[in-house]
């Protein structure tokens, strides 16, 4: 159990360092989402947004940070 225990506290150092980050750098981060492969329509009475180039952008990130995670632990 010891174990899990340990994977639970990095999994929350984490979510609070991700946190920290949009706190302390959320008005620098307004490109986020309005990247040019995202997909926004617009209509008098619809709205429709898909922002792929932006979820394209956290899945390598987060890809990244799971590969250095799994090379170092």
């Amino acid at each position: 159990m010891q174990p899990l225990g340990k994977y639970i506290v990095l999994i929350g150092i984490v979510i609070v360092v991700i946190g920290l980050v949009f706190w302390l750098a959320g008005d620098k981060l307004g490109w986020f989402g309005n990247l040019p492969g995202d997909i926004r329509v617009e209509r008098k009475n619809f709205r429709f947004y898909m922002p792929i180039m932006s979820m394209i952008l956290v899945s390598i990130l987060l890809s990244l940070l799971l590969w250095v995670f799994r090379r170092f632990f």
